[in-house]
C-alpha cells in the first residue's frame, strides 16, 4: 500500500490535519503523522469572529504522532502533506523536517501544503521560483523565500498543490488527489 506522510506538530489546525488524513485513507493510502516527537499532539481550531482583524484560536482534538521527524525515511513515502495552523512556525526550524521536505521537492513527489504550511517549504529553501498559495498574510514570507504568492484555492505548480486555509479543502484536495494518483495510485 502506498504511504503518505503528514508533517505537523502541536497547534496544527485541526481541520487541516484531519481532512487530508481521512481523505487519503478513503482513497486507499496508508498515512503516517510525523512530528518533532512521536507523542500525543494538541491541535487547535481557528475561526473568525466579527470585529477581529485576524482569526481566533481554541483547543481542538488530540492525536498521536506515529513517528518523529528524525526517524522518517522520506523514500518510504509517495507524497507529503503539510497542514497549517501554528505548527509550521516551529517545525520549520527542525533540520529533519527540512530534510524531509527537501526530499519531496527534489524528487518531484506530490506535495500538498495549506495555510501556514508553505513556511516549512520556505525554511527548507525550496520555494525559489515556485508558485504557491498560502494564508494571505504569508504573501511576504513566500516572496522573501523567492516564491510567487498566488491567492487561490487550489494552486498547482508541477508536483506541489497549495491552498489558503481549510475553506479551500474541496478544491485543494481534489487537485492534490489528481496529482497524487498520476504519480502513485493507491
Amino acid at each position: 500500500m502506498a504511504k503518505v506522510l503528514i508533517l505537523t506538530g502541536d497547534a496544527a489546525e485541526d481541520l487541516e490535519v484531519f481532512y487530508p488524513y481521512q481523505r487519503l485513507l478513503e482513497e486507499g493510502y496508508e498515512v503516517d503523522v510525523a512530528a518533532p516527537e512521536a507523542k500525543k499532539l494538541q491541535f487547535v481550531v481557528h475561526d473568525f469572529v466579527d470585529g477581529f482583524d485576524t482569526y481566533t484560536e481554541k483547543p481542538g482534538h488530540t492525536w498521536q504522532a506515529d513517528v518523529a521527524f528524525a526517524d522518517v525515511n522520506p523514500a518510504d513515502y509517495v507524497a507529503v502533506v503539510i497542514p497549517g495552523g501554528r505548527a509550521p512556525e516551529y517545525i520549520r526550524n527542525d533540520t529533519d523536517c527540512q530534510r524531509i521536505v527537501q526530499h519531496f521537492y527534489s524528487e518531484t513527489k506530490p506535495v500538498a501544503q495549506l495555510c501556514h504550511g508553505p513556511l516549512v517549504a520556505a525554511a527548507a529553501g525550496v520555494l525559489k521560483g515556485r508558485k504557491t498559495s498560502a494564508y494571505p498574510a504569508l504573501a511576504p514570507d513566500v516572496q522573501a523565500a523567492g516564491g510567487e504568492f498566488v491567492d487561490g484555492d487550489a494552486v498547482v505548480d508541477g508536483n506541489v498543490v497549495s491552498g489558503r486555509a481549510w475553506p479551500d479543502h474541496p478544491s485543494w484536495m481534489r487537485a492534490f488527489m489528481t496529482v497524487l494518483k498520476e504519480h502513485s495510485p493507491a
